[in-house]
């Protein structure tokens, strides 16, 4: 992993941390956006998810949710897909 790479822990409802690792980010319409891996390995397969920043800049600790809707998950995927365009990050839907 390189050192430029972002690590972010998310809580589950179960209380349970898990792992994810930001392969890039984007703000559309004053949202911000990040697109996931629970890959640690840039090597290793792994499944990649879209987050939505629901936080407030007020806010001591960022709130995710995971982005479901399949309309917003088609957009994103192809700006997501843009932003990595010459990366050396493969992502497939």
């Amino acid at each position: 992993m390189s050192s430029e790479e972002k690590k972010i822990t998310l809580t589950t409802e179960d209380g349970e941390a898990v792992d994810f690792y930001v392969l890039e980010e984007t703000r559309i319409s004053n949202m911000n956006y990040l697109l996931v891996t629970d890959a640690a390995d840039e090597d290793e397969d792994g499944e990649c998810y879209i987050l939505k920043d629901l936080s407030k800049q007020e806010d001591s600790e960022a709130l995710y949710e995971f982005v479901e809707d399949d309309n917003e998950i088609d957009y994103l995927f192809k700006i997501f897909s843009e932003l990595l365009d010459g990366a050396d990050v493969g992502i497939e839907k």
